[in-house]
């Protein structure tokens, strides 16, 4: 399939959405699609992000936008980077491995989980100049430093520490669908699957996913756990201030705080020694009574000084211009990247960074932005 017929057939991520669905398992699209609740933070962040606007601006002749940017020192053809998500080999077979090649073809950072389905040393030869490594916080100290060395000597620059899961969510949608952690392959489940051929072949060639880089931790541990109980869960803790002081100091690179909400943490955090704040509310995923994300990103940016990371409902060009011009300095996102995937294959990742490069160029041409320095002030629409 031609570049241009990929446009054709798929111009937007709701397309890439609408395919992944049907070439997917029903407990998998559930686990990658669900919020929390009722939904509600999910969909806020949907709501508010869309009542962002820009006045267009006029008469500015050929403009042909600058989309890169520079972040702690680092540059990049785009604001856009490829948020963890724990077991994104299950949603995709060998999701880790594509997506970690993408970022390195297209110079973006590509950040791993923890409990994903492959090890950090399983996608250390795919690695490229922007890795980050994501850490749900290991109550062990021992372990702690293990997964910090494995991280670094697999080629990971950044520490992204989690600090919004300090329980576990109900996650009720992916209940619903069957999934069990590890999964197992029930009557239900193997019925959703002979409806997905692609998926099923793949998976067949790897074994079913887990959470493969905290497998030497786990052991006896797992025995006796409630079969819908994240594993992760047995591992980590709930940080405090001082989880963030011993990482800070044995972390000897960039080291970014994913899930601050607040103003005041941002600005202890800042005084703490922490390169990046990183808004999020974890895509609506943990808690259904939160903000926004977008809604409190304007108070976090006036209390630090430090760059700030976003994400959390971000699904187009138009979305990241909307972040920036409100305090972001860079966006990710997660769900759009597997959405792409189950698509597609490995062509859909490609495909979704030519998507948002075209839609940042044609959002910025209507707004007379020639980069993203002159982004005009964001409006509230009504």
């Amino acid at each position: 399939m031609r570049p241009m017929d990929l446009h054709t057939r798929y111009p937007g991520l709701e397309d890439l959405r609408a395919r992944a669905k049907r070439r997917i398992p029903k407990f998998v699209w559930e686990y990658l699609d669900s919020g929390t609740g009722f939904e509600a933070t999910k969909a806020r962040n949907r709501t508010a992000l869309d009542r962002i606007g820009f006045a267009p601006s006029v008469l500015h002749g050929e403009i042909t936008p600058d989309l890169s940017t520079t972040f702690l020192g680092e540059n990049y053809p785009l604001p856009v980077g490829i948020s963890p998500i724990g077991m994104s080999g299950l949603i995709w077979p060998g999701a880790e491995a594509i997506l970690a090649r993408t970022g390195a073809k297209h110079g973006l950072p590509y950040c791993i989980s923890t409990v994903a389905a492959q090890s950090p040393e399983d996608v250390a030869p795919h690695l490229g100049d922007h890795a980050w490594f994501q850490l749900y916080p290991p109550r062990d100290p021992e372990i702690r430093t293990d997964m910090l060395n494995r991280a670094r000597d697999a080629g990971f620059s950044a520490l992204v520490l989690t600090v919004d899961v300090p329980a576990s969510s109900r996650r009720e949608r992916q209940v619903r669908s069957g999934l069990t952690n590890p999964p197992t392959i029930t009557p239900r489940i193997l019925a959703q699957i002979m409806t997905c051929p692609t998926w099923a072949l793949e998976t067949a060639k790897r074994g079913m996913p887990r959470m493969r880089g905290i497998d030497k931790y786990t052991g006896a541990a797992t025995k006796g756990m409630s079969p819908t109980a994240h594993m992760g869960y047995l591992l980590r803790t709930a940080p405090d201030w001082d989880y963030v002081k011993w990482l800070r100091d044995a972390w000897d690179g960039p080291f970014f705080v994913k899930g601050v909400m607040r103003p005041e943490d941002a600005e202890k955090l800042d005084r703490m020694g922490t390169d990046a704040i990183w808004v999020s509310n974890h895509a609506g995923r943990q808690f259904d009574g939160a903000q926004a994300s977008i809604e409190v990103l304007p108070a976090i940016r006036a209390a630090t000084g430090r760059p700030i990371i976003f994400d959390s409902g971000v699904e187009t060009g138009l979305d990241i211009l909307r972040a920036i011009a409100l305090g972001a300095d860079f966006v990710m996102l997660g769900r759009a990247w597997h959405f792409a995937l189950g698509a597609l294959g490995a062509k859909g990742a490609d495909h979704l960074v030519d998507i948002l490069a075209k839609d940042l160029s044609a959002n910025m041409g209507q707004l007379g932005a020639a980069d993203l320095r002159s982004l005009p002030e964001p409006l509230e629409l009504t």
